[in-house]
């Protein structure tokens, strides 16, 4: 079996996600999290896990911008 390695332009992004509830209002929580993209440290915020998801895409589609602006 042939395990190469990925390459320097691997497009993968290593991000770390924490989640937590927090109460809202009386016997009322939301969950809340952080998404951190660990090569730059930039941290993003979202409210409820429907946001999870687009915000994953808005931060990947920034990468691809700025790795062609770098080419």
């Amino acid at each position: 079996m042939n395990m190469e390695k990925p390459s320097h332009s691997s497009r993968s992004h290593l991000f770390t996600v924490r989640v937590w509830q927090e109460e809202i209002g009386t016997d009322q929580t939301e969950w809340r999290g952080k998404v951190q993209l660990h090569t730059s440290g930039d941290v993003r915020y979202f409210r409820a896990w429907a946001a999870l998801v687009p915000l994953l895409v808005t931060l990947l589609s920034e990468l691809d911008n700025m790795s062609e602006s770098n080419e």
